[in-house]
């Protein structure tokens, strides 16, 4: 009598997918281990105020202001875009190393962590926490819930990621009125690019590795140029712009039809008098100048 194979292939099929739960988190935890410090941020040590995690280094008299910055913040995301609609965890670190852990980089004043699963980090070093940078981040965080994690990551170029997150970041540019703010961002640019000799394209921007891969000086002008397209382009738009931009993608637009379909003919008319945006030339028209 023969023996029924059915036992052994079914053996071996839970062999198989007992190892995949093993080595798809073990692979995972190697390529993006500041996902999983934040995860697990609960049993870290770290102190809980709400959705804040404080290190156990902050001394709780700072919570309260720490909190009211947060505060603020989230105020700005939802005004900017007409009401928020995320809600990331915020992890401040008191040290280099920490921000590392929850970063995985020791560059800058905060980072945002995004999850394919909808959970949400930013991360923010006290000595950096202010208004501008955890705006900045929770922009990010904001159009990741919006249009979701695997069209940020696949559809949308970093360009126009960064740029959307300086309309919340007043570091560079402070000025609350669209063709102003996109004069002054040209500004900005004219000094990066040496009056506009030294050009980034959108497309030498478009990948998170292209955007940072520089030194500070590139980098520099990679925000300048992405901020100034976006404060362009949002000009044009007008106040429901940005709505009908994520709208129209989710929708199943392309990045490029979204992007065109936002801008609005009256509106061009109405800043004719803007100077051009140099980003726009066609190449002849670049040769020319």
């Amino acid at each position: 009598m023969k023996d029924n194979p059915v036992p052994a292939r079914a053996l071996r099929i839970i062999k198989v997918i007992a190892a995949l739960v093993f080595i798809i988190p073990a692979s995972l935890f190697f390529l993006y281990p500041q996902v999983f410090h934040c995860e697990l941020i609960a049993f870290s040590g770290f102190r809980e105020s709400g959705s804040v995690y404080f290190s156990p280094e902050i001394k709780p008299a700072s919570y309260k202001k720490l909190k009211r910055i947060v505060s603020l913040a989230e105020m700005r995301i939802d005004s900017f875009y007409t009401g928020k609609k995320s809600s990331p965890k915020i992890i401040i670190c008191s040290n280099p190393q920490q921000y590392q852990r929850y970063c995985s980089s020791t560059e800058g004043a905060g980072c945002s962590v995004g999850t394919p699963w909808g959970n949400s980090y930013v991360v923010l070093n006290e000595q950096g926490a202010n208004l501008d940078v955890i705006a900045h981040e929770m922009g990010h965080i904001e159009l990741l819930k919006r249009i979701g994690w695997w069209k940020v990551t696949s559809e949308i170029p970093q360009w126009f990621n960064e740029g959307l997150a300086l309309m919340l970041d007043r570091r560079f540019v402070n000025n609350p009125d669209p063709a102003g703010r996109y004069l002054e961002y040209m500004d900005e640019w004219m000094y990066y690019t040496g009056g506009g000799q030294q050009i980034l394209e959108l497309d030498q921007v478009a990948t998170i590795k292209d955007f940072f891969n520089g030194g500070q000086k590139h980098v520099m002008l990679a925000y300048m140029s992405a901020g100034m397209e976006v404060s362009y382009w949002l000009a044009l738009s007008g106040s429901k712009g940005l709505q009908r931009f994520v709208q129209n993608l989710n929708a199943g637009q392309s990045f490029e039809e979204a992007y065109a379909g936002a801008e609005q003919a009256r509106l061009k008319e109405y800043y004719r008098k803007l100077p051009s945006n140099p980003l726009r030339y066609s190449d002849s028209e670049k040769i020319s100048e």
